[in-house]
């Protein structure tokens, strides 16, 4: 297991969109967890159509809001089904947002404080230089393609899901994506766990980089919980988008100023 902790990418300007990002997010998942009151607006329903109480405001809104695949292909709302209540009736969930809405409301909703972690920490670390490269307007378009991209990319694997996504997952590893292309031979300090090691190594960026996208490929036919096909159809997205959007090669003659 690694994680990274910085990488030696000088920027020219500080990131205000990805701050943006990341400032976004911890809003949506704080009003979701301990702002927002439960309420039955569109409640849970048991098959007496007797409204239950909610388990957590988190999970109202990932029901309510996260992206599900089915109705994304249906592009109509349907019902999810919850479990049964204590009497043994059959639970379900009425949803009313738009399918291509949910789409993009899910990419900014997580499931926990170690999920919205561990995704603002990538996306710092390696979505300032990918801004800076960009500017501030290609990279909210370029960020948003890479989440919408993911997504899709589970979508077409998982047709019939009537589980809800959630996450940044997608459009960070887009980010990622870009970031082998720009700056493959950028330096990562890195914590790693090896067995009841850690250490800290500083390893070339194309490297940490080519693992990590091996790890989630390999993961992907596990039965986990998570979209790892989200995050290898964002990386893949987001190494081609990129090319497209910016020139790699390195000017014959440079123009000091």
């Amino acid at each position: 297991m690694f994680i990274p902790l910085k990488d030696y990418n000088p920027t020219r300007r500080p990131a205000m969109v990805v701050i943006f990002i990341i400032l976004l997010n911890f809003s949506v998942f704080i009003y979701q967890s301990y702002l927002s009151r439960q309420h039955l607006q569109n409640p849970l329903y048991a098959s007496d159509l007797q409204p239950l109480a909610w388990p957590s405001s988190l999970e109202y809104f990932v029901l309510k809001d996260g992206l599900v695949p089915l109705e994304f292909v249906k592009q109509q709302n349907l019902e999810i089904p919850v479990g049964t209540d204590r009497w043994g009736h059959d639970v379900v969930y009425q949803r009313r947002v738009s399918p291509p809405l949910s789409l993009l409301f899910s990419l900014f909703m997580h499931g926990s404080w170690l999920h919205l972690l561990g995704n603002m920490l990538f996306l710092w670390i390696f979505g300032n230089n990918i801004e800076d490269r960009l500017g501030r307007i290609k990279f909210i378009f370029f960020y948003l393609l890479c989440g919408i991209g993911a997504s899709l990319t589970h979508i077409l694997f998982n047709m019939n899901s009537l589980i809800p996504v959630i996450g940044a997952s997608g459009a960070v590893s887009g980010v990622m994506g870009a970031y082998l292309v720009l700056f493959p031979r950028a330096r990562v300090r890195t914590l790693v766990f090896i067995f009841i090691l850690v250490t800290t190594m500083d390893i070339p960026a194309a490297a940490f980089l080519a693992i990590w996208f091996i790890f989630q490929f390999l993961s992907s036919g596990g039965g986990s919980g998570i979209a790892w096909l989200a995050h290898v159809g964002g990386f893949i997205l987001g190494f081609l988008l990129i090319k497209f959007l910016v020139s790699t090669k390195k000017p014959i003659i440079e123009i000091l100023s």
